[in-house]
């Protein structure tokens, strides 16, 4: 019978050392780099420098992010293959999504004059060049989750790879919300091709899984929906999407509500988006502190709850209200390091207790990227709209209007992210704690 090769786990003295650490996780500055005008810029722009309606603006990333979403797990397949291949046909993927998620971004951002002129071709335009975008930003994601997720290791040793993924990360996001006020959206894009390209270069030079050779049926023969007869990743997955939905609404509509509820200056924007990004980074050692003590999913629900307190806070604010706001941006984004370093760690157990691992992290990956755009079409597919429906528009100052923005850039959050702490506790932390006190445990 034929032999394919597949990845199975580095020696861990070096795969989680700190010199590999950063080379692994370089590529994630870009990738969030790209990620914050992609999901939170995006809808603004469109709709105050072109003016295309908030309904057309809603339906189109719904329409973008679905077909994206429904896309990553065949991705994931191919990504599985490619590991089964060779760590250097992965890398030669990767930078083939590189160069289609940097040319796909400059068309997204800087359409022609003539396109900008005429609504049709600009909602067509968006839509095209979003979906190239979005497919090359997956492809280049899965392999680069699924290559870390191989590297194996205990729980802190995951969990510390993933910090060092997404603390890198929320240095792009930082530089992607301070670079366009202060050099320019062009400059910007200039220096996000260039951070990616040296990303690559770094990541070609860390650890790479090492190569064994189990048969071809228990390699890349395997079904996309191989994850879901996995009971443990169906119960982590239902979480994720309930506590992504509740993160992409806000996310989606941050700018309106710091524009028109807060009436604040157009350059308080960058301060808002860097005490958020910048408290999430500082609080990733936090966070593996607090996986030490109380494990991971423990770590989850308790920045789940104090999202949920602060959303509460945020309910209260009107005109004029930036120094609270910036306190509450400087506390979401130390929950948000919570949703950043944890729930990857915990897929990266899944994979692994499921006897997974170096076989189909690309099938996970994959699925997990599919819920991400699912959380991200379905955030500004319904709350756009509905805005709309309410009587919300941009720039608006009517005291009804304005109430409809704070009900769906607060309330809902807070409502999804309560069924989502309940469902953490009633389908992970509760059946966990029988099995650990039972006498046989």
């Amino acid at each position: 019978m034929p032999h394919q090769r597949v990845i199975s786990p580095a020696p861990e003295d070096a795969a989680f050392s700190a010199g590999n650490g950063w080379r692994y996780g370089l590529l994630g500055l870009p990738l969030a780099f790209v990620a914050l005008p992609l999901y939170v810029v995006l809808p603004n722009h469109y709709a105050r420098e072109f003016g295309m309606p908030l309904a057309t603006l809603g339906f189109v990333l719904l329409f973008a992010r679905l077909f994206d979403a429904f896309i990553d797990p065949l991705l994931g397949k191919l990504s599985d293959k490619l590991f089964a291949r060779s760590a250097k046909a992965v890398m030669v993927f990767g930078a083939i999504a590189g160069v289609f998620l940097a040319a796909g971004f400059v068309l997204l951002f800087f359409p022609p004059l003539t396109v900008q002129q005429e609504q049709t071709m600009l909602i067509a335009w968006a839509a095209v060049t979003l979906l190239i975008t979005y497919a090359a930003y997956s492809a280049l994601s899965i392999a680069h989750q699924s290559w870390g997720a191989m590297l194996g290791g205990t729980e802190v040793q995951r969990s510390r790879l993933v910090a060092w993924r997404e603390a890198l990360g929320l240095i792009g996001v930082i530089l992607a919300s301070i670079l366009p006020a202060a050099v320019g959206l062009p400059a910007s894009t200039a220096i996000f091709i260039i951070a990616i390209f040296i990303a690559w270069v770094a990541w070609t030079q860390s650890v790479k899984p090492i190569s064994s050779f189990p048969s071809l049926a228990n390699t890349s023969s395997h079904s996309i929906f191989k994850p879901f007869k996995n009971l443990q990743f169906k119960r982590l997955f239902a979480v994720f999407v309930l506590n992504g939905i509740a993160s992409a609404v806000p996310a989606t509509l941050i700018l309106f509500f710091i524009q028109d509820r807060l009436q604040a200056p157009k350059q308080m924007e960058a301060v808002f988006l860097g005490a958020y990004f910048v408290c999430a980074a500082l609080a990733v050692p936090l966070w593996l502190q607090g996986i030490k003590w109380m494990g991971l999913t423990k770590s989850w629900l308790l920045g789940m709850v104090l999202s949920i307190v602060i959303f509460v806070w945020a309910m209260q604010l009107g005109n004029g209200d930036t120094t609270a706001f910036i306190v509450i941006c400087a506390l979401s984004g130390i929950a948000l390091s919570a949703d950043l370093t944890i729930p990857s760690a915990l897929l990266a157990g899944v994979i692994a207790d499921a006897g997974d691992r170096g076989r189909a992290e690309g099938a996970y990956f994959g699925w997990w990227n599919f819920a991400t755009k699912l959380n991200l079409a379905l955030a500004a597919g319904l709350t756009l709209p509905l805005l709309g429906l309410m009587g919300y528009t941009p720039g608006t100052q009517q005291p009804e209007a304005l109430t409809a923005l704070t009900i769906v850039y607060c309330l809902v959050p807070i409502a999804i992210k309560i069924v989502a702490a309940l469902a953490l506790y009633m389908l992970m932390i509760r059946p966990s704690s029988s099995v650990s006190a039972s006498p046989s445990a």
